[in-house]
């Protein structure tokens, strides 16, 4: 097994491939070279919790490094920009399909 074979680094959750299957949780590890970004969203549902596992990020315009710890409430809009390459774990609780919606400006 590699992580390659995941969508986006996407490892535990209600989708498929998945290295184990559950509705209660999602689980990626993510890697991000310097000046990647992910448009802003929201999730109605779900809890995110993103720990920078290393490097330097920027989530709603605050700065974030190694093994600092985000958490995102539902009804909450974050975005992301790695700022020098780093690795992210990110966990969401619970595993939603569809519970994404990016942000309309």
């Amino acid at each position: 097994m590699n992580i390659d074979n995941y969508v986006k680094g996407w490892l535990v959750g209600d989708f498929e491939p998945a290295l184990f299957n559950s509705k209660d949780i999602e689980v990626s590890i993510k890697y991000y070279k310097a000046g990647d970004k992910e448009s802003s969203h929201v999730h109605k549902i779900a809890t995110e919790y993103t720990v920078v596992v290393s490097g330097k990020v920027a989530m709603n315009d605050k700065v974030y490094n190694t093994k600092d710890i985000i958490k995102v409430k539902p009804g909450e809009y974050t975005d992301f920009e790695s700022l020098e390459n780093s690795i992210t774990l990110v966990i969401k609780t619970p595993s939603v399909l569809g519970d994404k919606y990016l942000c309309q400006k």
